[in-house]
């Protein structure tokens, strides 16, 4: 018990920088241009899970808004006005997801057993006081964050993939890191009142039921895309394992970082790595806004 007492005793040592500017990027990706069936890399594995992703944000980055916003009122007025910029980005996000998830469509997939998951998901917090939805959301947006750290440090990620569908998922990624905090912020200014251990206790509880819940939720998602481009079975069962943690390996390399969100003094940006936000950024400006030029050249 006197362990535990502890946790979080040093939080307020790992802070968002006070040099960080949120910044709304309003970009469109992959209007009027097809994208292959198994878009990235002629995968059907690695396309699976990227589809299964993008089909719950819409409605995700929509319960993340809302329980962000819920808190906003009093909040200091530096993470007032970040909250308002994370609203902004997740906006802008589920315009394009849902673009993307049109695209999905089109190939001849029924998503709607994978929204099903969404909304039952979504449902855990139905009824239950706001700061509920505030701590799953806490421990989504370290899910993202993770994963966008991985996706931009990482080109094999997207190696082979459409250049549109590519692009949108760095531009979300670097969008993901920049707001990092944002979520963890409005939950410890919320919960400032409470004692040390039942802020742990809540956060490490939600974040334990949300990984179990976001593993088998895209697990079903994308055996359910697989289903219908007709491969199923154990081999399809075991690539999927590979795929996750073997090569390359997402859920594998972000272990440790999913762990350290149950130490003392964690902090989403006590791990600053803003330098891939520059990275993506760089990587959008040499692959699409030539083609976009082109096209305006052209036109």
């Amino acid at each position: 018990m006197t362990i535990c007492l502890c946790l979080e005793v040093s939080v307020a040592k790992a802070t968002t920088p006070v040099d960080l500017t949120i910044t709304p990027r309003d970009r469109r990706f992959g209007r009027g241009s097809p994208i292959r069936r198994w878009w990235l890399n002629d995968d059907p594995i690695a396309t699976a899970f990227y589809n299964a992703l993008s089909v719950t944000f819409p409605k995700g980055e929509g319960y993340f808004v809302d329980s962000v916003r819920r808190f906003r009122n009093g909040t200091p007025p530096k993470l007032t006005a970040e909250i308002n910029a994370f609203i902004k980005q997740e906006v802008i996000h589920t315009r394009e997801h849902v673009a993307f998830n049109r695209h999905v469509t089109d190939q001849g997939y029924d998503v709607a057993p994978l929204i099903a998951d969404v909304d039952a998901a979504l449902a855990l917090t139905k009824g239950r006081p706001p700061i509920a939805s505030l701590a799953a959301t806490t421990a989504l947006e370290h899910f993202t964050a993770m994963l966008a750290h991985e996706l931009i440090a990482n080109p094999r990620h997207l190696a082979g993939g459409d250049q549109q569908a590519a692009a949108l998922w760095q531009w979300h990624a670097a969008e993901e890191i920049e707001h990092k905090g944002v979520a963890y912020d409005t939950w410890l200014h919320a919960t400032r009142d409470w004692p040390r251990f039942t802020r742990w206790r809540v956060k490490s509880l939600v974040m334990l039921i949300t990984t179990w819940r976001f593993f088998t939720g895209r697990a079903r998602g994308m055996t359910e895309l697989l289903r219908q481009d007709g491969l199923t079975g154990p081999r399809i069962w075991a690539r999927m394992a590979w795929y996750a943690f073997g090569n390359p390996g997402m859920a594998r390399k972000i272990a440790g970082v999913w762990a350290a969100y149950f130490l003392p003094g964690f902090h989403p940006w006590k791990h600053d790595d803003r330098a891939l936000i520059a990275l993506a950024e760089s990587d959008y400006e040499a692959a699409v806004l030539p083609v976009e030029k082109r096209a305006v050249a052209t036109a």
